[in-house]
């Protein structure tokens, strides 16, 4: 590989030439996938907004574009003795995906407690997959041990050539749609996508502008880029991009094209999955919505731009999704908590359901608590949690309440 430790490299290690050899590989192998104005997201943000839907792709992820273009480089005696892979998702069935396609024999090398609908899928594209390790590091640790002991190549999922190329030619499709496009803001884990997709969009547009994005459990790239020391967590909703160390190559591009890198939170992310599925009817993962939530909590600096942004991938647990459903519909004052006080008699409960009803609130849990209250003997507490139009239906609701004698506040909102 290529010295990544000198600033500034004599040549690239990725160009624009590789990223349009690496799109005449793909043609017809991975979808050129739509890149639309969102009038809504736009009217939100203060900015125009394209999104690149890459959760269309077979796998529901850009990440089957990189894998693609690193197994069609392999030589014919790699191919015969196979592939090997570290990931716990997108990166594991993109690889298996083509592998299999190709023929050529691949092993996914996955943490020990990645969620069983991962393994079977990634089972199911033909690939051996072996479970080792709590953590990633573990995981890295055994890959290496096998690739060696089989003579396997290792497909890395952002720190290498082949692999950087083929997701740069995302940068490509997005500015042929869209040619007039100001800024491109790029989810970062390892640095893979944004390390291709600012190789192709400098070249083709030199004053075109930047942004990769992190969460703030893993701010890896962020301090990297900033020359500072940052901890990372444990874990995130948006585990595609939790890498606590970017790649050496992913580090120097970034730091040669990229114009800055921001961070975004957990409630960013998840407010930009609820209102990508809300108002654009698409399904992202936590990763795939980064780059919608840079938007939401940085709009000053994209205003009045022409901004696109990468939906890249789409691979949710369904259990997660409706978590983050609820919350969102707390967060947007569409279901909310409130406590009614009432007397300890009989018809109190029916009384205070039939205002709620009048309304126009459906009620769609109810508690009704007697010892576990502060309230005076002969009276109880009323827990109910509320479906509602928003803050100003909960306002209403609870001056009916208060009308009719049933003293009623906001218990979470």
């Amino acid at each position: 590989m290529n010295d990544v430790t000198a600033a500034e490299p004599a040549s690239p290690a990725v160009t624009l030439a590789d990223v349009r050899r690496a799109a005449e590989r793909l043609a017809g192998q991975v979808e050129n996938t739509p890149c639309l104005l969102s009038r809504t997201l736009s009217q939100i943000i203060g900015a125009q907004v394209y999104l690149k839907f890459e959760n269309l792709q077979f796998t529901s992820s850009f990440k089957e574009r990189g894998a693609l273009n690193r197994l069609a480089s392999l030589t014919a005696e790699q191919r015969q003795r196979g592939v090997i892979a570290v990931s716990a998702g997108n990166h594991a069935q993109g690889v298996a995906y083509h592998a299999q396609n190709m023929g050529v024999p691949a092993v996914i090398v996955m943490p020990r407690f990645t969620p069983t609908v991962k393994i079977e899928r990634t089972r199911g594209f033909g690939a051996e997959v072996v479970l080792s390790g709590d953590s990633f590091d573990d995981t890295k640790d055994e890959a290496a041990r096998l690739a060696q002991a089989r003579s396997l190549t290792m497909v890395h999922p952002y720190d290498d050539p082949d692999v950087i190329a083929g997701q740069g030619t995302i940068g490509l499709e997005m500015l042929a749609a869209q040619p007039d496009l100001d800024c491109l803001c790029v989810a970062i884990g390892g640095g893979g996508l944004i390390s291709g997709v600012a190789t192709a969009a400098r070249a083709l547009k030199p004053g075109i502008e930047i942004i990769g994005v992190q969460t703030e459990h893993f701010p890896s790239m962020y301090a990297a880029f900033k020359g500072i020391e940052m901890p990372s967590a444990t874990a995130t909703l948006a585990e595609g991009i939790a890498v606590k160390q970017p790649g050496l190559l992913t580090r120097e591009i970034v730091k040669r094209l990229v114009d800055d890198v921001v961070l975004v939170s957990e409630g960013d992310i998840e407010h930009a999955i609820v209102l990508l599925l809300e108002i654009e009817k698409t399904v992202v993962e936590g990763a795939g919505g980064a780059g919608l939530a840079a938007l939401l909590r940085h709009k000053a600096r994209f205003a009045g731009k022409k901004v696109g942004i990468i939906l890249c991938g789409g691979n949710i647990d369904p259990m997660v999704l409706a978590d983050i459903i609820e919350r969102g519909m707390v967060r947007a004052g569409r279901l909310v908590r409130i406590r009614v006080a009432c007397r300890d008699v009989p018809g109190e409960l029916a009384r205070a359901a039939t205002i709620v009803g009048t309304a126009g609130a459906n009620i769609e849990e109810v508690e009704h608590q007697r010892a576990f209250t502060t309230l005076p003997a002969q009276n109880a507490q009323l827990e109910m949690v509320l479906q509602t139009r928003g803050p100003e239906h909960i306002d209403r609701v609870l001056r009916a309440l208060r009308d009719a004698g049933l003293p009623a506040e906001i218990d979470s909102y």
